[in-house]
């Protein structure tokens, strides 16, 4: 592999090991403030009103960040009955096929993301409810992590390619 790729695809999965752990840590932040609302709710009688609305967006973000994560880490649901019947060579070349329709599909995502993003800037978007958030952040998160998704499956893409190159050469 060239080096200048080997470093892009080190980047890529060492920046999408960071947001997976920073995601995989969500958890304790939405399973406190969940408690927190049952606290105020069953113990002080006082209810807040925004804890599930923001476990709900946490819980978004933590989607959203888990899936470079996944993506490097090959854990993304796949139909291994037909799969796993594939040699080495048959993986790599059906996982670059598959990575190509991810990349198209993850590119109309972020196309469909930034307007989305730019409407909810323009207009200053939020949440119809008690609370009223600003959903800006969420959906700039949303745009942040597709293009992390992106750039991922683009190192994808090198890793199988060089698989291949390696597997023919041997």
């Amino acid at each position: 592999m060239h080096p200048m790729i080997a470093a892009y695809v080190k980047w890529t999965d060492r920046i999408s090991d960071y947001v997976g752990y920073l995601a995989a840590s969500l958890i304790f932040f939405m399973g406190g403030t969940l408690l927190f609302d049952a606290v105020t709710r069953n113990l002080i009688r006082m209810p807040v009103h925004w804890a599930v609305e923001l476990t709900q967006f946490t819980l978004a973000a933590y989607y959203f960040m888990g899936g470079p994560f996944t993506i490097k880490n090959n854990e993304h649901v796949r139909m291994d009955l037909w799969y796993s019947t594939l040699s080495e060579r048959g993986k790599h070349r059906m996982d670059l096929a598959t990575s190509g329709c991810m990349i198209f599909y993850l590119g109309v995502l972020l196309i469909g993301g930034i307007s989305s993003l730019i409407y909810a800037i323009e207009t200053n978007e939020k949440r119809f409810s008690i609370w009223n958030p600003s959903v800006i952040p969420i959906k700039a998160l949303l745009v942040a992590c597709l293009v992390l998704m992106l750039l991922q499956c683009i190192g994808e893409v090198f890793k199988h390619i060089d698989a291949l190159r390696r597997e023919r050469h041997a």
